[in-house]
């Protein structure tokens, strides 16, 4: 039963913390894009996924829209 409560304290916590690496991670893309020497293929590639990660936040999925956006992070190589 602990662990139970646990969990779900961690749950709840989780949420907010995500909800506010988001924009972060946004910003940190659209900075990188600026200067970025990427192929047209991945800057296209880089700003569906941007496109989506924010689609994502705006839509409360927060652990998806920060998967979605670290993908774009790693072809831009940032961290």
């Amino acid at each position: 039963m602990k662990y139970l409560a646990l969990t779900a304290a961690l749950a709840l916590f989780a949420g907010p913390a995500m909800a506010n690496q988001c924009p972060a991670d946004m910003s940190k893309i659209d900075e990188a894009l600026e200067t970025a020497s990427l192929s047209e293929e991945q800057m296209t590639e880089v700003k569906a996924l941007r496109a989506e990660g924010e689609e994502l936040h705006q839509a409360g999925d927060h652990a998806a829209s920060v998967e979605t956006l670290a993908e774009a992070k790693e072809i831009l190589g940032v961290e």
